[in-house]
């Protein structure tokens, strides 16, 4: 796997950090993986980046890109959890970008994703995520599914459906992947920068062969999906059967700014993590997963392609 010699040098040594204790580098091994692109309103997503410097990677004239991307983690500093991710493809500069060009210039046009939601099921790891590195992680109930030719994962949180997600599982992982990306994260009024470099064998779908269905709930944390015009179908879909990972300890911060001065810190600030302790013990999954509300409250099904 490619990694910083920075990081390499780290090896063997310890950390602890807001007391949490790491062995470096912080990584994570033998974890399956999930993950599900499809086009949206390219206007609507900018709405939800945050300051004036994040713009939505627009993969046409009017389509931006949401990201996502489920990961069962099974070894790791912190225990094993679930992380369910749902982002916005996006660049990083004084100006949107022209279609497509960044991603042959990924690092010239900041290249990377937005994170707006960020569910785990363990407290520590809201803890480390979202304290250290600024990630919006709380908790909730997630699941990570590996059935007869799919792989899925549901999302609720006090006992209302958020999203649930399902790919049909590629027949093959063959492509050896290693790669870094890169997240933006905002949190105590500030953008944060994060870098993960990971690796395994990719299998995936693309264009017509790639089948995704992706299901809202009620929740109110993913009501400004809605908004989107998310695209009915996956353009992308892929799998990791076992991937590893390092999350970098180094991250960057900028000031979020607007126009007049904010009435409060966003979206939220510290006092959202100093409480919290460090059990890793997962959340329950979700509460009949695969039976969703019914009647007016039925979340509404965006993808049910090939059904």
């Amino acid at each position: 796997m490619f990694i910083p010699k920075r990081i390499q040098r780290q090896s063997g040594r310890y950390s602890r950090v807001d007391d949490i204790p790491y062995a470096l580098p912080v990584n994570s091994q033998g974890s399956p993986a999930l993950m599900a692109a499809f086009t949206v309103d390219a206007r609507r997503a900018a709405a939800l980046l945050p300051g004036n410097e994040l713009h939505p990677l627009r993969v046409s004239r009017d389509k931006g890109v949401l990201l996502i991307s489920v990961i069962d983690y099974k070894t790791t500093d912190i225990g094993a959890y679930i992380e369910f991710s749902i982002a916005l493809a996006c660049t990083h500069g004084r100006r949107p970008a022209p279609p497509l060009l960044p991603l042959l210039f990924p690092k010239r046009y900041g290249v990377g994703q937005y994170v707006v939601d960020l569910p785990v099921n363990t407290e520590v790891s809201v803890k480390g995520g979202k304290g250290i590195w600024g990630m919006p992680k709380h908790l909730a109930r997630l699941d990570f599914k590996i059935e007869n030719g799919s792989v899925s994962s549901s999302y609720s949180e006090g006992g209302q459906q958020a999203v649930r997600v399902r790919i049909e599982r590629p027949g093959r992982a063959w492509l050896p992947l290693r790669a870094a990306a890169v997240n933006y994260c905002a949190f105590r009024g500030m953008l944060m920068k994060s870098f993960i470099y990971f690796r395994g064998r990719f299998g995936f779908r693309f264009g017509r062969r790639a089948w995704a269905s992706l299901e809202l709930g009620d929740h109110p944390r993913v009501q400004a999906l809605r908004e989107l015009s998310i695209s009915p179908r996956a353009f992308l879909t892929g799998f990791f059967p076992s991937s590893s990972g390092v999350l970098d300890d180094h991250f960057e911060a900028w000031f979020l700014t607007q126009p007049t001065l904010p009435t409060s810190t966003y979206p939220e600030g510290l006092e959202s993590v100093v409480d919290l302790g460090q059990d890793q013990t997962p959340m329950p999954p979700p509460d009949g997963a695969g039976a969703l509300p019914q009647g007016p409250s039925r979340p509404v099904s965006l993808q049910e392609l090939r059904s």
